[in-house]
């Protein structure tokens, strides 16, 4: 059986809850999560991380970027 990669759920939630809450429109950054993680599953196959959704990885970057504006990749 394969392991996956475990993430914790309580954080990841608090990192979605920033977004939303620095976001001024609740639609538009929903919007932007999912765009990042449709084009993060096509462009990178090879990934240091295979096991983590699209989404989840899309929240965690953005959320990097929300609290460390220095690495914004945009």
């Amino acid at each position: 059986m394969q392991k996956r990669h475990t993430i914790d759920s309580a954080q990841l939630m608090r990192r979605a809850e920033d977004l939303v809450s620095a976001a001024s429109n609740r639609y538009r950054i929903t919007v932007q999560v999912a765009n990042r993680a449709k084009r993060r599953r096509f462009e990178e196959f090879d990934n240091d991380d295979p096991k983590m959704k699209p989404v989840l990885r899309a929240i965690i970057e953005m959320s990097d970027e929300l609290t460390q504006p220095e690495i914004i990749g945009e």
